[in-house]
């Protein structure tokens, strides 16, 4: 117990505080443009769907690393992109906090999108229809239709979003690094301090992200929970 004081007391949070930084920056636009994205992929042709579907889910299947390993390549100041923002606009990527979001959005990404699409789907296509018959526009059957008869789904998505976002390692160490009180989250802290063999100190941090995975998880199953109890008393 003594050790694992010392350890709290000699502890840099920062990890700690730009994980969940991080985090809450990528659900927020993993949920706005996984909106987005799930909306318009609904009104594209099957064969169009499929090869978008495709790209927008295809983080989800490739490892981490390769994700990241896509970004460098196309961020990287020796690439045209990456130079060109540096030297017009005085925009870096590779090695800051804006590579930490970009890197964990891109891996969250997907969760938020396909559970968005899936709870669209389900949607019943006789209270649109009913809806345009009142002569209600589209943008307004979107929001007081379809989004609150998918809500569950839009709910667990950005949920899960920021889950995948407080884990996220591979493509965040490979593109933003591992820059103490500026890159360095949990996940790439908890794997540095236990390459040094400090396992009481990665031990702690472990610990925290448990904690904090655990209250995703029981938010994820009290929402999917309440919804059930709804249905079941509906019918």
């Amino acid at each position: 117990m003594e050790q694992i004081t010392q350890i709290l007391n000699t502890m840099d949070f920062s990890p700690l505080f730009i994980t969940l930084k991080t985090a809450i920056v990528v659900t927020i636009l993993s949920f706005f443009i996984g909106l987005a994205a799930a909306a318009r992929i609904m009104h594209m042709r099957k064969g169009i769907r499929a090869v978008v579907d495709g790209l927008l889910t295809l983080p989800m299947v490739i490892p981490p690393t390769v994700a990241g390993f896509f970004l460098l390549l196309a961020f990287s100041l020796r690439r045209p992109l990456g130079n060109f923002l540096y030297t017009q606009f005085d925009i870096k990527l590779v090695q800051t906090w804006a590579g930490c979001v970009i890197a964990a959005f891109v891996i969250a990404f997907p969760m938020m999108y396909t559970n968005a699409r899936a709870g669209f789907e389900q949607v019943d296509i006789n209270l649109i229809d009913a809806a345009k018959t009142l002569g209600m526009s589209n943008r307004k059957i979107f929001w007081k239709v379809i989004l609150p008869q998918a809500r569950p789904s839009v709910t667990s998505g950005a949920i899960l979003a920021f889950a995948r976002s407080i884990g996220e390692y591979g493509a965040t160490a490979m593109f933003a690094g591992n820059i103490a009180g500026k890159t360095s989250t949990i996940a790439q802290t908890i794997a540095y301090v236990i390459k040094d063999g400090n396992y009481a100190k990665a031990g702690v941090w472990v610990v925290i992200v448990l904690l904090i995975s655990f209250g995703v998880i029981f938010a994820l199953n009290l929402i999917l929970g309440k919804n059930k109890e709804k249905r079941r008393w509906s019918r």
